[in-house]
């Protein structure tokens, strides 16, 4: 596929490498309130778009000249997303707000298919669901659903934020012609927001010296560092195959806590990895033809 923009997927699969660390450092970050975290987070992840900038030879006046519709975009899908998925997690048990929340890739597939030359295929759907299936089961744990309508809150909160990171970053595909040093005020702006419901919902919280690496790690990654990457990504790349390779992060986040010694190498845990590896690989399916071309010679 000529179209195919190989480092935009590349930069994808490294996003969805940076995510999978989320977890980890999520619970190295102790008793940090979220909104707290947020800031912290978001700030670094700030600092790191104005490096970009200079870098770029940009200064503040170039994010200036960025739309006030793009930047409500970016607010809508970062700072929208963070404060719908806290709402669902503190008014729903875990397991079903993640559940829920872990639609997000799934509806990145189905939304895509509204995009100008872009066609949804069997094995996009295919895939993705078994992704879907495996994730479930990593979430799951062995358990069992229990939804019940005293969180119908939370439960209600989880699907606003998979729909709003989701058609966030489809959205993001329609503005290739916005630079992603745009995410820069994104960021910063989330900060700010997340300072502010700090400060009206929280009780601020001093870190100690591995909670305050946490965060900053945090910054630097998954929540901060990622989003630059996935901006370009989707932008970019081909983003069906960018929503299926999204279910790896709980997957590679999963063994992350299982070799650190937090969590426990299970069946189910076994199970998830191949339906979500195999669910990756079907709805790869185009690009493993691609790949067959460059190194198997007719």
């Amino acid at each position: 596929m000529e179209n195919i923009n190989t480092k935009g997927n590349i930069l994808g699969l490294l996003t969805v490498l940076l995510w999978s660390s989320l977890a980890l450092f999520t619970v190295l970050s102790g008793n940090i309130p979220p909104f707290q975290l947020l800031t912290i987070s978001f700030f670094i992840a700030s600092f790191i778009g104005f490096i970009m900038l200079k870098k770029q030879n940009k200064s503040l006046k170039d994010l200036l000249t960025i739309p006030l519709k793009v930047y409500l975009i970016g607010i809508y899908g970062l700072f929208g997303y963070h404060f719908f998925y806290f709402v669902a997690v503190k008014n729903a048990p875990a397991v079903e707000a993640n559940l829920l929340n872990y639609l997000w890739p799934l509806l990145i597939v189905v939304f895509s298919a509204f995009l100008p030359n872009e066609k949804l295929k069997w094995y996009h759907i295919v895939g993705t669901l078994l992704a879907l299936i495996g994730a479930s089961l990593l979430v799951l744990k062995g358990g069992a659903l229990d939804f019940k309508e005293e969180y119908s809150k939370g439960y209600l909160s989880a699907l606003v934020a998979a729909l709003l990171w989701s058609s966030y970053s489809v959205i993001s595909k329609t503005l290739k012609h916005i630079p992603t040093f745009a995410v820069t005020g994104f960021c910063f702006l989330t900060a700010v927001l997340s300072l502010i419901a700090h400060l009206f919902l929280e009780v601020t919280v001093i870190p100690t010296f591995t909670q305050l690496f946490a965060a900053v790690m945090l910054g630097l990654g998954p929540v901060g560092g990622a989003f630059y990457l996935w901006d370009f990504a989707v932008k970019n790349g081909d983003i069906k195959i960018l929503g299926s390779l999204a279910y790896l992060a709980p997957l590679l986040s999963t063994l992350i806590l299982v070799f650190v010694g937090i969590s426990d190498l299970t069946t189910s845990v076994v199970i998830a990895c191949v339906l979500i590896i195999l669910g990756s690989i079907i709805s790869s399916k185009e690009y493993i033809k691609v790949i067959k071309k460059l190194f198997i010679k007719p």
